[in-house]
């Protein structure tokens, strides 16, 4: 592998020499797909002369005109739209340029329509490297900075395998770095107000606590060196396949195939149905080949910066993520994998991929599936702080079936009528640190909410609701694949976990130092 080149000295760098092709290559290869797809007879003739065309009918063609009598300009032209194409491609990759200093990341690209952005490192939510197979055949790989904004991240694409790496671990040492500088000028500012006030008490505890943080930034262990990342769960391919297989969804769309082909047995448009039928089936197998592939070398790791997530067998990604950065956990159970004791874990984050839909639902899917153990191991790392001894007989009994014993305030008996089978198991549990919301009876569902996180809580009544005195509260967070939610409570408590869960939070906030880069 080629050395990794220091591409954070201060000054500019130009991408992969490979970037513009591997950005504009697909639409060339389309078009030589178009070209090929055209000239096939003409191709099959050369290759095998012997299905030569007859006399009378290839000489009359356009193309075998021009390749009998003007051959020369022909490929004269070939050899023009070459060498502007290589040109184009030569004058895209000097007009793309990054640089990297103490505080920001920049980026120039463009070479009629110029553009230049810059990211600061102190706000950085999160760093995904995306290799594709095309990249990959090239030793390329995609550098994604996340931002707090929908429209913040910014892409570094392509660089070479070994600069995406180096380049990352630095972006994260340095975004460290400025919030140690940060501490330690509080330091000194407090440290100045302590001075010159020596009696005041309040500032002498301010400046200690200064001190402290300056110390969680200055730890040796924040390293990202130190820590090379192990994956504490192992995907098991047969699980993968079983759990796919076993997807309710899987069977609803089996049984809608399977209802298309009785209606064709007995219809006269048995025909038309099947044909519309064949791009279904393609989608839905596309689907489930996309899915195991890409979930077969699952990695979930632990590092000083935060939870390392890796997916994809032919394309990867690999992205960190900072645990303050984690807004929502749900842990969700599908009705076919309770007899394997089989979960899900999904997150919603504070940043959102640039990528394709199905790699940014990889990204907040952080287990495809797993057994309850490694589910705790998974919450123990995107959420070390709830994972107490405590916390974690409280969110074990949230996944069993409902008990009185559990802590969970559910839903009365007339919840009944909204949650016809879920009404016992239907409930919440507010603790100081986390909210936990537990829903469903036979597609079982638990979210956990940091108290820390939570943005707003609100209570809401619709006509049904009122005549039966329930109410439903919804914790909001940033946007993302968990919506924490609950239903068909009884007024009262609905109430006072509106009231609860606004003043745990603020009190959470206050104390709260998981989003200071390192510091869990």
């Amino acid at each position: 592998m080629k050395p990794a080149v220091d591409l954070a000295d201060g000054e500019w760098h130009h991408l992969h020499p490979a970037t513009p092709f591997l950005k504009g290559g697909i639409a060339l290869i389309a078009i030589l797909g178009i070209v090929i797809t055209n000239l096939r007879e003409r191709l099959i003739e050369w290759f095998f002369p012997m299905f030569e065309c007859p006399p009378g009918v290839c000489e009359e063609d356009p193309i075998s005109v021009a390749l009998n009598r003007y051959l020369i300009f022909v490929l004269l032209g070939i050899f023009v739209v070459l060498l502007v194409i290589i040109g184009l491609f030569w004058v895209s990759w000097r007009m793309n340029t990054l640089r990297v200093t103490d505080e920001v990341v920049e980026i120039r690209q463009g070479v009629v329509f110029r553009s230049h952005r810059k990211a600061r490192l102190d706000r950085i939510q999160g760093i995904n490297i995306q290799r594709s197979l095309f990249a990959r055949i090239f030793g390329a790989a995609k550098l994604e900075i996340s931002g707090a904004g929908a429209e913040s991240n910014m892409q570094l694409a392509y660089l070479s395998g070994a600069n995406a790496d180096a380049l990352r671990a630095e972006l994260l040492r340095r975004a460290s770095g400025l919030r140690a500088r940060e501490a330690a000028d509080a330091v000194a500012r407090a440290e100045a107000d302590a001075a010159s006030e020596p009696g005041d008490a309040a500032r002498v505890s301010l400046a200690e606590v200064a001190r402290q943080r300056l110390a969680e930034f200055s730890a040796p262990e924040l390293d990202p060196s130190l820590a090379p990342p192990q994956s504490v769960v192992t995907m098991s391919a047969g699980r993968l396949v079983g759990s796919t297989l076993l997807n309710a969804g899987t069977w609803i769309f089996l049984l809608a195939i399977v209802g298309v082909v009785l209606a064709m047995s007995l219809t006269d448009a048995g025909g038309f149905v099947f044909f519309g039928l064949i791009p279904m089936v393609f989608g839905f197998g596309s689907y489930v080949v996309n899915r195991v592939v890409k979930s077969l070398r699952y990695s979930i790791a632990a590092t000083p910066d935060g939870v390392r997530v890796g997916f994809g067998l032919l394309s990867t990604s690999n992205e960190t993520i900072p645990p303050g950065r984690i807004h929502a956990v749900e842990i969700s159970q599908d009705l076919l994998w309770r007899p394997f004791d089989w979960w899900t874990v999904r997150v919603n984050l504070a940043s959102r991929s640039l990528s394709s839909s199905a790699n940014a639902q990889l990204t907040t899917t952080i287990l495809p599936v797993g057994s309850r153990a490694e589910v705790f191991k998974v919450l123990e790392l995107v959420l070390p702080s709830l994972m107490s001894d405590e916390t974690r007989a409280l969110v074990e009994g949230g996944l069993l079936p409902a008990r009185p014993e559990d802590g969970f305030t559910t839903s009365p008996r007339r919840g009944a009528v909204l949650r016809w089978f879920s009404w016992r198991r239907n409930g919440f549990l507010l603790h100081p640190d986390a909210v936990v919301l537990r829903r469903g009876a036979l597609w079982r569902s638990l979210a956990v909410v940091p108290t820390a996180r939570t943005q707003s809580v609100a209570v809401s009544q619709g006509p049904l609701e009122r005549a039966l005195r329930l109410a439903k509260v919804r914790l909001h967070t940033v946007q993302g694949p968990v919506t924490p939610s609950l239903g068909a409570l009884d007024v009262r408590d609905a109430s006072a976990l509106f009231r609860d869960t606004a003043t745990a939070s603020v009190a959470a906030i206050r104390a709260d130092r998981t989003h200071r880069w390192g510091s869990a």
